[in-house]
Formats: C-alpha cells, structure tokens, sequence
C-alpha cells in the first residue's frame, strides 16, 4: 500500500501515462506488436529494390535459388533479424539502466557500456586477430561488464553513493577516455581500422544468418531476467532505503540487472555496432504511454525498439538511394534532438 501510495504520487505504477487500465495497457501492447509486423514486412520489401509481399513468401517457402530469392534470404532476412534482436536488447538495456540507476539520461551510450565493448572489440581485431562476429561477442559482452562495473564503483565513490548525476558524470568521463583509446588504436593500425570503421557506424547489414541464431540465448536470457526485475525496479524507484525496507534486496538486483545489461547492451553492439539512443528514447516513450510502472515499461521496450530500429533502417535505404545512411547515423539524427531536450527538462533528471 505504502509503495502504491509514493508510486502513484510521482506518476507511478498507476498513472502518469496515457493508458491507465491494465484492459488498455494490454490493447496498446497488442497495437505496438502490429506496428512491429509491419515494420519488419517493410523492412524485407523496402529497398534499393522493393519487393512484393508474395516474392518474401516463395523466397522462405519456395527457395529457388534465383537473386530475388538470395537477397531476400541471405541480405533482407538478416538484416530484419538483427534489427529485431538488437532493438529488443538495446530498449530493454536502456530501460534496465534508467531503472536501476534511477536516470532519465541512462543508456547503454551515454553510460559507456556500448565505449566499453566497441573498445574491446578493437582489443579483438586489433591484437588478437579476431574478425568475425561469433568472436565479437564474447569481447564486447566482457568490455560492457567492466564498463558497468566502472563506471558503478567510481559514481558509488564519495558522500551520498551512486547518486544519477555521478554516474552520469562517471560514464561521459569513461565513454570519453575509452573513445580516445579507440581512435588512437585504430589510427596507428591500418588493418584494424578497415576492420573496424564498417561496424563502428552501427549497422543492421553486419549479422549472418548463423550469427543472429548465435547471438538468440544470450538476448533471450537477458530479456528474462529483466522481466523478472520489474517488480523491484518500481520498488527501487521509491528510493533505496525504502526499497529495503519493502523487501528488496538492493545490491542483488543490481547485480543481476547488471549482468542483464551486459548480456543485452554486449550482444546488440557486437551484432550490429555501437547504435545509441535507442535505449534512451524507447524506455520514455513507453513511460509515457503507461506511466513509471516497470512492469509494462519493459514489455513495450522489447516491442517499440524494434519497431524504432527498423524504421530508421528503412529510413537509411531510402533517403540517399542506391546508395544507404547506417542505422547509426539515423538514430543520433533523431536521438540528439532528444537528448538535449530531456537535459532541458530538469525534472526528469531523477526517476
């Protein structure tokens, strides 16, 4: 009662949103997954060459070798999987981050998660030789681990603890020290940076087939155990000597959100690069469709970021034809507007 008494005064669990029922919260989900099936049939017909819906049919069902069919199995189904897999993982990331960190700003970008893993990749090309994708993940899961934990112990450091603002502080510094080393690292190897500069722009074309199905348990654990976090992650908003004194056991879920973070934010940049505010955009769009109830804020993360992935990769095909803008560029298009106006607006600087 006390939890639902403080949530819903700060816009919580039951207001602050559009949709105030559960019936319509559950109408919105079920409306955002058919704005998803769309985006993805439009992800596979759109193109430097379009397709019809019938040709994506005989290309699964009646593969006859033709370059329809082989564009459509080898380059647009991939591509269409790797948006769906790395918009689920970067929007539930993104989410976990504001939550657990009790930040409007938090992302797996502007927390350095995503400077820690494209620094280990760069570690991976560069002095151990790895060059595709299944040798990626490994190093970028590892490098967004230490940057989480990093960038934790140094904003936990003196009076008040991991307050928002110093870790906000803590991952700009990180994300700015690792993106030096980055720079530095590919301009003293030509080799690395050929390698390197075609997934640091973030795109959904880097993904094979076999990878996307690699890369499947690793943003399906992460996915489950961020479900499973929601409840606490409304406690925790209360504040985390009340969070305690309702039963929540503070350092544990961070932990596990932690390792759900690596999990999810290592696996999207590994996959497609380090793509940025998808996990800050995504997670306000749901707050402000069903309010600060983490409980539905995840379930519409995993839906509405895909669907924004996709369409900026669409957007990409399109706007420069026959040639194409990474999903990268288009996201920091439409995410740095963004960004400066939720900095504007002081009262979200603390959830």
């Amino acid at each position: 009662m006390t939890a639902l008494v403080v949530d819903d005064r700060r816009g919580g669990t039951g207001s602050g949103g559009l949709l105030h029922h559960g019936l319509t919260k559950t109408g919105g989900l079920v409306v955002a997954f058919v704005v998803l099936l769309a985006a993805v049939l439009l992800s596979l017909l759109a193109g430097t060459e379009w397709f019809a819906p019938r040709d994506v049919y005989l290309a699964a069902a009646d593969f006859t070798g033709s370059d329809t069919d082989r564009v459509i199995r080898y380059l647009r189904l991939p591509r269409t999987a790797t948006g769906l897999m790395a918009g689920a993982a970067l929007g539930m990331a993104g989410a976990l981050m504001q939550g657990v960190t009790r930040n409007a700003l938090a992302d797996p970008g502007i927390l350095g998660v995503n400077a820690g893993a494209a620094v280990a990749v760069v570690a991976a090309i560069g002095v151990f030789g790895v060059t595709s994708l299944t040798g990626y993940v490994w190093f970028a899961m590892g490098g967004a681990l230490i940057a989480t934990v990093v960038v934790y112990l140094v904003g936990a450091l003196g009076r008040g603890g991991a307050t928002p603002v110093k870790l906000a502080l803590a991952g700009a510094a990180l994300s700015a020290m690792l993106g030096s080393v980055t720079s530095a690292a590919t301009l003293l190897d030509l080799s690395t940076l050929n390698e390197f500069r075609f997934w640091v722009v973030g795109s959904l074309t880097l993904a094979t087939g076999p990878i996307v199905g690699q890369a499947v348990p690793f943003v399906a654990i992460g996915i489950v155990l961020a479900l499973v976090l929601g409840r606490s992650l409304n406690q925790l908003a209360l504040g985390e000597e009340l969070a305690t004194t309702l039963g929540t056991r503070v350092n544990l879920v961070r932990v596990l959100a932690g390792l759900a973070i690596m999990l999810l934010a290592g696996t999207a940049t590994a996959m497609a690069g380090p793509i940025g505010f998808v996990g800050l955009a995504v997670p306000h769009v749901a707050r402000a469709i069903v309010g600060a109830d983490y409980r539905w804020i995840l379930p519409y993360s995993i839906v509405l970021a895909p669907t924004l992935l996709l369409l900026a990769d669409v957007v990409g095909r399109l706007v420069v034809r026959p040639d194409e803008l990474q999903v990268g560029i288009i996201t920091a298009l439409v995410g740095a507007p963004l960004f400066i106006a939720l900095v504007r607006r002081q009262r979200l600087a603390e959830l």
